[in-house]
């Protein structure tokens, strides 16, 4: 049988604008694992593994050297946006197989300012096979960035099929913002009200750039322990145990009918949420709290629907209802998500981990989500990759 595995300690940088703090990798690696560890309570020769995660970087190894040098298995990660995810699944999977008894999961990035490219001076890019689906089925706009023309085109044919609207995006982008205010790691705690996501600069309409993730510097870190570590340094009464997680990839029905919505993940989204919930032995209804993977507000939208919080297509009637903000069926991105807490790149994953760690706990000062005993990360990389975890806290 497999080992039940279990989070022990959360650590997290603040997100920043890319060049607006002076560090390097080491520096980012250091700060995030040493508040996890501190959270822990254990010291680093403990970790038995570490898998290190970052799209630009490439430097597991050296990032953890300024934190130890203990001659353990380091392994660099490298994944699209769900590369944080992908290591954190790593750790779970040494410890869940008996590899380990204490894995280190570490997510981190330095970014460029502006919107992220699409590698098309290549034939061959990570997403050259959403490029040619997408743009069978839409013209593509060439003075517009790639990726908010992908998630962009996305919400336009949930407009076109299901009747959404430009403000139900535009609300999504509202709630993350105002949910920041309470979260002192998020990249921006300023609170704007709906006609200010309306009207700020259009980037990809009905995307306006208060809709759209920024570029970030940022890292964040998790330990992942056996059941055994938790009863040999008596961890129980702080851990929080994952009970599912399941990374998926693109099948061919992600390009077939030229969808745009199919094409950012919606398969990949709905099959890993099934596996993950039912490993879990919950139903989405279960679920209290949710980090998801908001890199454009119609992300979020269309994830409702392939979480199973919604039927297909009717994803905007929970925010007719406001479902997903405090007071509703669920609370989602209550960290402000990726537009307004940042997304840098390999950090983001493991910052969701952090959050829902800290909700579970009843930890989360001013953003906590009262009874929280249920949470689900969701995390998704076009090239693709998608991870979903689900959290629950620990039981002997």
């Amino acid at each position: 049988m497999a080992n039940r595995t279990f989070v022990v300690g959360v650590g997290m940088t603040k997100f920043e604008k890319p060049g607006s703090r002076d560090w390097e990798y080491p520096d980012m690696a250091k700060e995030a694992v040493g508040k996890a560890l501190e959270d822990a309570g254990v010291g680093y020769d403990k970790i038995e593994m570490a898998y290190a995660g970052s799209m630009y970087g490439s430097m597991g190894q050296r990032a953890l050297y300024e934190t130890g040098m203990t001659g353990i298995p380091v392994m660099t990660v490298m994944n699209a946006c769900a590369t944080g995810s992908s290591a954190l699944f790593l750790a779970r999977q040494a410890v869940r197989g008996g590899l380990a008894d204490c894995a280190l999961a570490l997510g981190m990035e330095k970014m460029k300012k502006g919107s992220l490219g699409a590698g098309m001076d290549s034939k061959v890019t990570i997403i050259d096979h959403h490029l040619r689906s997408m743009t069978a089925g839409r013209e593509w706009e060439l003075d517009k960035a790639p990726m908010p023309q992908m998630f962009g085109n996305a919400g336009r044919e949930h407009m076109e099929k299901y009747g959404s609207t430009p403000d139900h995006f535009a609300w999504i982008g509202w709630k993350n913002h105002k949910h920041s205010v309470n979260n002192p790691y998020a990249q921006f705690q300023d609170e704007y009200s709906l006609d200010d996501i309306k009207n700020a600069t259009m980037v990809f309409d009905p995307l306006t750039k208060l809709q759209c993730s920024p570029t970030s510097d940022g890292a964040g870190a998790a330990l992942v322990v056996s059941e055994r570590f938790l009863d040999e340094h008596d961890l129980w009464d702080q851990a929080v145990e994952i009970a599912g997680h399941n990374i998926t990839t693109d099948t061919p029905d992600s390009f077939e009918d030229h969808s745009s919505i199919n094409v950012v993940g919606f398969g990949c989204s709905q099959r890993a949420a099934r596996a993950a919930l039912d490993e879990a032995q919950v139903g989405i209804e279960d679920v209290d709290v949710i980090e998801l993977h908001d890199c454009f507000s119609a992300n979020e939208l269309i994830t409702y629907e392939a979480l199973g919080m919604a039927g297909v297509g009717e994803g905007h009637k929970l925010i007719d209802d406001q479902a997903t903000t405090y007071g509703g069926k669920w609370v989602v991105n209550p960290s402000g998500g990726l537009i307004s807490k940042g997304h840098p790149l390999g950090a983001t994953g493991l910052a969701q981990c952090a959050e829902l760690t800290w909700q579970l706990r009843g930890k989360a000062g001013a953003r906590q989500v009262d009874g929280a005993r249920v949470a689900l990360q969701h995390n998704i990389g076009l090239g693709s990759a998608c991870a979903v975890a689900v959290y629950k806290p620990a039981t002997a």
